[in-house]
């Protein structure tokens, strides 16, 4: 079954299961029952069972799954087989802080070029690489094959943003400015609003926001 036949359900949860197996391999573990990785994950047995099975039948009765066979799914799926370069627009605090992650290059992503609009910060360097000019968007775009672009931008400058990356030829946007862009067909955008998941976080907490 390929990806666009996954609900976004499900496919939201398969790097939850990916994150947990790629955790047991490194353990040694060979095989995981069900009912553990679905505790292991804080998802429903059925749930998880459903989804593992659109992706090929992998479980063996009293076996489990076997922890390899699952994974190797789980990365096809998710599209972990190659590198996947990615531009992050913006190299103030928070954008220095996503330049730093180290948990990018072991799931298949690099983030190629940095660029921010402030012209004080061209020529710096962040995490190893040079900020540049929003000028040279296009080319680097094009110079690296430049699929996914992380933006960590203010609210106001977002959508401008969005907008020239769209038309550079990026096709997916990881959106951490608090506002909601509005992109052509064909480009996806997944919006991260660190507040808004905080006030979330409170209410399930407290039962008040």
């Amino acid at each position: 079954m390929t990806r666009a036949r996954l609900s976004a359900a499900t496919i939201s949860r398969l790097p939850v299961y990916l994150r947990v197996l790629n955790a047991v391999a490194d353990e040694g573990q060979q095989h995981v029952s069900s009912s553990w990785l679905a505790q292991a994950t804080g998802v429903n047995s059925d749930v998880l069972r459903k989804d593992l099975s659109a992706l090929g039948s992998m479980g063996r009765r009293g076996v489990g799954y076997q922890v390899d066979t699952v994974k190797a799914a789980l990365e096809k799926a998710l599209g972990l087989g190659s590198v996947h370069p990615v531009v992050l627009i913006g190299a103030g605090h928070l954008g220095q802080a996503i330049a730093g992650y180290r948990g990018f290059s072991p799931r298949g992503y690099q983030i190629a070029a940095i660029i921010d609009a402030d012209e004080n910060l061209w020529g710096t360097h962040v995490a190893g690489l040079r900020v540049q000019s929003p000028q040279e968007l296009p080319d680097l775009v094009a110079e690296h094959k430049i699929g996914f672009a992380i933006v960590a931008v203010p609210a106001h400058a977002a959508q401008a943003v969005a907008d020239q990356l769209c038309a550079a030829g990026v096709r997916g946007i990881l959106n951490f400015a608090p506002v909601e862009l509005t992109v052509p067909e064909g480009v996806q955008v997944r919006g991260i609003d660190l507040a808004h998941e905080l006030q979330i976080l409170t209410y399930l907490s407290t039962g008040q926001i």
